[in-house]
């Protein structure tokens, strides 16, 4: 994303009463956000990529039962299932959790965050694949609470 489209993007979000825009090219990603009549930006300190054509929305979750709970990424990153490539998955589908328990590991900035059942029960299904970028509120597995 150039200096320029920025620019383009700041323009039109001051002249507008949008509170929050988020565009994401690539590796690359602009969140504005309105707080009162400030206006906060936030721009990733990597190099601009060659424009690339549009990112397609990513594929709905597969559907669960209406009786499970739903544990979603409480921040963007990317999923780890692991806590190493060569150690075994936390959690398994079938595998009987309790609170607290370690699901997984969500890499932000660098840094490791593990991601913890928040109720016993039994992982229905897990929802993301090994390695891959989840965004803020991506549900991540689905558990039957006991």
């Amino acid at each position: 994303m150039t200096i320029k489209e920025i620019k383009e993007l700041l323009d039109l979000f001051s002249t507008t009463d949008v509170a929050e825009l988020e565009v994401q090219r690539g590796e690359n990603r602009v969140r504005l956000v309105r707080a009162g009549t400030q206006l906060t930006h936030v721009v990733p300190a990597s190099a601009p990529a060659p424009m690339a054509a549009p990112i397609a929305a990513p594929a709905p979750a597969p559907a669960v039962a209406d009786n499970t709970t739903t544990v979603k990424s409480p921040i963007v990153g990317t999923y780890y299932d692991a806590p190493s490539p060569d150690a075994p998955a936390f959690v398994k589908v079938g595998d009987s959790v309790e609170a607290g328990q370690v699901l997984c590991i969500i890499e932000s900035m660098k840094l490791m965050n593990e991601i913890e059942a928040e109720a016993a029960g039994t992982v229905v299904a897990k929802l993301v694949e090994n390695g891959r970028p989840v965004e803020y509120g991506e549900a991540l597995f689905s558990v039957k609470p006991r």
